[in-house]
């Protein structure tokens, strides 16, 4: 992965991250803030309820005989009621009643009448004069069965005769607690991913305002025939392109700078060979032998540099492509047929035969020079590798959807250490009959080629020796 690539992806992280962690904390939030609201009803009800009791109070003695008939009248009450998302056809508030002591004089479910409650906090801290409040499962392994309790004191002449404690299940409220973090995730994973598009939108149109629309228009226009599927492919290739080319922006400064160090690295080493040639040239005592030889030196060298500059601006003009200038249909086999035909005479030199196998005839869509481009130099590198006397294997085989270009020598393969390095630019082994590296930029153009053609391509040993090299095109599809 480029450097470029690797800040842009950082930076995506930590947006990323920044979101979750933003969410995260919101919906960590909700919960908290639901019960705190559910908690402050219940003070209300409670203190309600003391005060009713409160009003049946005889000599400080708590009678609680109204309160029976009263909850079971509630308890029974028909009604539907539509809370936002939420149906609620029956009252879920629970109430009991203790004297002094703590136990038990009134229970509104009437499962806990005569218990002792003095040590629940509710009861024990509203007995003392303090807030009491609790949550309390009634089974202890099933969290959603969870109840709220807030306690009130019962006052008589300014005494605590009793406590009234209003319950509420937990569950009721969860309902809106899990609504709530349901629709505050999708908003916010919605809001994160408009921002993040907008963001792409606004960088494109500052780099090259209207580019990919105008792009897109002239594509359309040129078109005699349109299908919707390769419409949106260019779409999806045009889109592509520009986030490429907002990627490039936010990390251009790093992206050249990479660049030129390593230009100037690999242009340092012939410009010293010619340097050194040209002051011994200066000697006016040296045989003429020596004097040719060095000349020979400079102009090799000097070639070397032109074909350095060469590939790169060929390499930088389709870096800077967002998608094809032209496309069309081309015939692979007639397409490979034609580069083996090209590349006889120079397998010829190293004593090297091709060897062309097509399993099938597919055809892609694509911009036929680059492809022509590409392939030449995958076979001009398996004709380099190949060892004097042996053969160079050229295969064509099409899958359901893609068509695979294989070129393959028998060389010695590629080292380990080379591997991860080969589609690196200015990146080049030492070709085994003349010890010299190439400029090292024939890989890097094939797989932006690749790229452009939404293709990919490999680079490995094979099995039983030598390097393999695979093209990977989508097929044409038909046109509707």
């Amino acid at each position: 992965m480029s450097r470029r690539s690797r800040i842009f992806l950082g930076i995506l992280l930590i947006y990323v991250a920044g979101i979750a962690f933003l969410l995260y904390r919101v919906v960590l939030d909700i919960d908290p803030r639901y019960r705190e609201s559910a908690e402050e009803s219940l003070v209300e009800s409670s203190q309600l309820m003391a005060s009713l009791v409160e009003q049946d109070l005889i000599a400080g003695a708590i009678d609680v005989r109204r309160l029976e008939p009263l909850f079971r009248t509630v308890y029974s009450r028909q009604f539907s009621a539509q809370i936002y998302n939420l149906h609620k056809i029956r009252v879920e508030l629970r109430v009991y009643v203790t004297d002094r002591t703590g136990q038990v004089l009134f229970d509104s479910l009437g499962h806990s009448t005569g218990a002792d409650f003095s040590q629940w906090s509710d009861v024990r801290r509203s007995l003392a004069g303090t807030y009491g409040a609790r949550t309390t499962r009634d089974l202890e392994s099933d969290p959603r069965t969870s109840v709220m309790y807030v306690g009130a004191p019962i006052r008589w002449n300014n005494e605590i005769v009793g406590v009234a404690t209003v319950g509420k299940p937990v569950q009721s409220f969860g309902q809106f607690v899990e609504d709530a973090r349901a629709r505050t995730i999708w908003v916010g994973v919605g809001s994160a991913f408009a921002l993040l598009l907008l963001a792409i939108i606004v960088s494109i149109w500052l780099v090259r305002p209207f580019g990919l629309i105008t792009d897109y228009v002239a594509w359309v226009r040129a078109q005699r025939n349109l299908s919707l599927s390769r419409m949106a492919r260019r779409a999806v290739d045009a889109l592509r392109g520009g986030f490429s080319e907002m990627r490039d922006a936010l990390t251009g400064r790093n992206y050249v700078a990479d660049y030129v160090q390593t230009f100037t690295h690999e242009v340092k080493s012939p410009l010293s060979a010619i340097r050194g040639a040209a002051e011994l040239l200066q000697e006016p005592s040296m045989p003429q032998a020596e004097r040719e030889r060095f000349l020979d030196n400079i102009a090799r060298e000097t070639q070397r540099i032109q074909e350095i500059v060469d590939r790169m601006m060929e390499l930088t003009a389709l870096e800077t492509r967002r998608v094809l200038d032209r496309s069309e249909p081309v015939k692979l086999a007639v397409l490979l047929e034609d580069v083996v035909a090209s590349a006889q005479a120079s397998a010829a030199k190293r004593d090297v035969r091709l060897v062309l196998a097509l399993g099938s005839r597919p055809a892609t869509e694509g911009d036929p020079f680059l492809l022509r481009r590409a392939i030449s130099n995958l076979l001009d590198n398996a004709i380099d590798f190949a060892p004097s006397g042996s053969q160079v294997e050229i295969a064509l085989q099409a899958t359901s959807r893609r068509a695979r270009i294989t070129v393959r020598d028998h060389g010695r393969g590629i080292p380990a250490y080379a591997r991860d390095k080969v589609f690196q630019k200015f990146y080049s082994l030492a070709r085994p009959h003349s010890q010299k590296k190439s400029t090292g930029l024939g890989l890097a153009f094939v797989k932006e080629i690749a790229a452009l053609h939404r293709g990919r391509i490999e680079l490995a040993n094979a099995t039983d020796g030598g390097a393999i090299a695979t093209l990977s095109l989508p097929l044409l599809q038909p046109r509707r």
